[in-house]
Formats: C-alpha cells, structure tokens, sequence
C-alpha cells in the first residue's frame, strides 16, 4: 500500500509539524479504504466528479462532525479541504441516510458556480468510507474568526461587507432553487483577503423536493421556529439563520450563549425569543435583522432585496462615515435608493429595511 499521500504538506515554503503516532494511526484508519493503485475510483454514473486518488496529498485534520472529518490536502497540486464521510457498519439505517445525503450533496455541488459559493474539485464514493474534495480557504470558518474578536468589535463596514457576500452566494443559492438549510457562521469559509464562501451543502435540498423536517439534523441555534417545529418550510428558513449570522457578526458572540441547543430551540419555538441586539446597532440594521428572524416566514425578505439593502448601506457608509448616526429607516418598505448622491442635505430619504 502506498502511503505517500501521508507525506507533510508544505505551507508557504516551510514544513508542517510531523503528525502524532495516534494522528498517524487515525488517518491511516481512514485512509485504508481510499488508497487506490493509481487508478481513478468510480462506480456507476460517478465518471463527472470520480477523483484520480493517486493525486491526493491528505495532510491535518482541522474540523470535525458527527460523522465526518475535514482534512487539508492537496489535489492535483491544488490547495483542496478533504470531507471524509464515515458510514458506520453497526447501523444500516444511518448508514443508507449517509450515503444519500453524499450523493445529494455532490449533486448539488456539481451545479454550482459563484463567486461566493465554495468550489467543488471531486469525490470519492468507496464504502464505508467516502470523500468529497472542494477548495481549501485559508482563512478558516466565520465562527473561528469572530472567536478571536472582542465582543462587539467588528467594524460596521467589515460586518456590512461580510454579510453583503454571504447574502449573494444564499441569493445565487435560491435563484437555482436551493435550499441550504444549515446556514451558520461555521458553515462560513473566509479567504485570506477575506473573501466569503458559503459551504457544506450536506443537509441542503431543491426547492422542490424540501419541507419535511421530519428526523432533520440541523443546528437548533441557527433554526427557524418552523423548522424547529417540524412544520412545513420554505427557503425562508435561510432568511431567518442569515440573521442570526448578521447578529454574530455584530456581536461576535455565539447566539443563545449560557443556554443548550434545546433550549435555544425550545426559546425561540415557543417563547418567540431571539437573541439580544447591541444597545449600539443602528436602527437600520437592527430593523433589518429584526425583518428576517421574524417568526412569520411571509415577512422575512427575500435575499436579493437583502443584497439591494447592504449594496446601497455599504456604499452609503463608504461615502459618510456617519451615515448610520443619523439615518433611521422608513416604516414604510419603499427604495428611495439613498445612494451617495443623497447624503449629506438628503439623509432623510428612505431605503428598503
């Protein structure tokens, strides 16, 4: 067998540490059922996105889930992150509901392409183990990010620009009738230049084919009441996690934080709570944030009139650094597009939020 994909994976120019014997003996235990002799690995209909496993270098764990890991690697001498996806042999039922969801995944991923919207490589489908390989973003996840920030310590035009790109990976996102279903912080990759991807597809459905949450896996700090519910849902369910993400951007807090997840979800399911906004916020963005966590899903906006609301805050506070002080959203939901071309004697105008 050939191991020479365990090899160190060099970061700018210099060695990785050498992994742990129990790192070592871990990843071999994974690693026993994708090496291959050199040949691509493909099973019915998988010739579109089968990997060449020879070309796959696998370096350091830097995530785990329920049932995944997520490795560094390289692929074809691309910087790649590798999810590898265990199916456990004791329990068939889970095991067939993961190999579904792989599948489903990879599907999805196959149709995407945005700016905003990490890029699928390739995958391996070889029981019990499979893999899917996307592009590796050095920045790490939003969550880590805000980790190392002071609470409420982002500036406003970071937080804006942040939320502006995960707003249109989730507007390309619903315009190709898709749902993603687990939209967190966590499920936010940063680039080095900090550019935005939204990613893990793993829970996400077409429009067509989502609404039951019935046995649903998601993550009760970031669910919308009518899933939590078990209720019927619709793509405004991303509406609602999309604001719980803009408060963590504002605060740098987790949501709910002192409280389980079942209780979080018993809070807002059942008691309508959401999690405090800063004293600080600006009355536009609060009454924005505030519109998509509503508990009626018909009141939350859609996401290309979220993208039209931050493209016109941001320009307008690149313009006026004050322009938040001042400015106080209409009642009504009327654009008057205060475009930089209104600040200053104009501020009153109204925008959308």
């Amino acid at each position: 067998m050939n191991f020479q994909w365990l090899k160190q994976i060099p970061r700018n120019g210099k060695s990785e540490r050498r992994l742990s014997l129990g790192e070592y003996k871990r990843a071999v235990s994974w690693s026993k059922y994708l090496v291959s002799s050199g040949a691509e690995i493909k099973g019915e209909g998988e010739e579109e996105w089968s990997a060449d496993m020879s070309q796959l270098l696998i370096g350091g764990k830097f995530a785990s889930g329920r049932h995944s890991r997520i490795y560094r690697g390289i692929y074809k001498q691309r910087d790649v992150a590798i999810k590898m996806i265990s199916q456990p042999e004791e329990d068939a039922n889970l095991a067939s509901f993961l190999d579904k969801q792989f599948t489903s995944e990879v599907a999805l991923l196959l149709r995407l392409w945005h700016p905003n919207i990490i890029t699928f490589v390739a995958a391996c489908k070889k029981p019990p183990v499979f893999c899917i390989i996307t592009e590796y973003m050095a920045g790490g996840s939003l969550r880590k990010y805000l980790q190392h920030q002071e609470p409420h310590s982002v500036p406003l035009n970071i937080v804006l620009k942040l939320a502006l790109e995960i707003a249109r990976g989730m507007k390309y996102l619903h315009s190709q009738r898709i749902l993603h279903r687990d939209l967190k912080s966590e499920n936010v990759l940063l680039g080095d230049d900090m550019s935005v991807k939204v990613a893990d597809f793993g829970i996400s459905c077409s429009e067509s084919q989502c609404g039951n949450t019935k046995g649903f896996t998601g993550t009760y700090r970031w669910m919308a009441p009518e899933m939590i519910l078990e209720k019927h849902h619709t793509k405004k369910v991303d509406v609602y996690s999309f604001g719980i993400v803009m408060w963590e951007l504002l605060t740098a807090l987790i949501p709910f934080e002192g409280m389980t997840p079942e209780q979080a979800a018993f809070a807002v399911s059942q008691k309508n709570a959401r999690p405090p906004l800063p004293p600080e916020c600006p009355p536009a963005i609060r009454r924005l944030i505030s519109r998509c966590w509503s508990s009626n899903p018909n009141k939350r906006p859609h996401f290309d009139e979220i993208v039209q609301i931050l493209e016109r805050y941001s320009e307008s506070l690149e313009q006026d650094p004050e322009f938040f002080s001042s400015f106080v959203p209409s009642p009504s939901h009327t654009i008057f597009g205060c475009l930089p071309k209104c600040i200053g004697g104009r501020r009153s105008a109204s925008i959308r939020a």
